[in-house]
């Protein structure tokens, strides 16, 4: 069985990374990590780069998931957590070339139900 996995990245204002994960699940992922973080960006600095304000806590999930649902994940968080949202959010993934083998075994006993 030959299993790709990616990991989501998303980086949202700090207080939505609850919303982050329940999108996720929704959709197939099994669990993520949460990771507090402070934005580097000058508030003038992203006015004029983004015209937007930044909100400088921000919070990191990272979520390993197989790549057959990724696309789903990061359009759903795009659309309810993107730049026209409250979280401010930035999503996308990164493909894993090796993981440990508790990890690997995991999803050769049980492939994400929701693909």
């Amino acid at each position: 069985m030959n299993i790709k996995l990616c990991n989501v990245v998303a980086i949202v204002n700090d207080g939505f990374s609850d919303k982050v994960m329940e999108i996720a699940t929704e959709i197939g992922a099994r669990g993520g990590t949460i990771i507090s973080a402070n934005g580097s960006v000058t508030s003038d600095a992203a006015m004029q780069l983004y015209g937007l304000a930044i909100h400088p806590e921000k919070e990191i999930v990272l979520i390993l998931v197989n790549d057959a649902i990724v696309e789903r994940i990061l359009g759903a968080l795009y659309d309810k957590l993107g730049n026209d949202s409250e979280a401010r959010g930035i999503f996308f993934s990164l493909p894993v070339s090796h993981v440990s083998d508790n990890i690997l075994n995991q999803y050769k006993k049980k492939k994400d139900t929701k693909e």
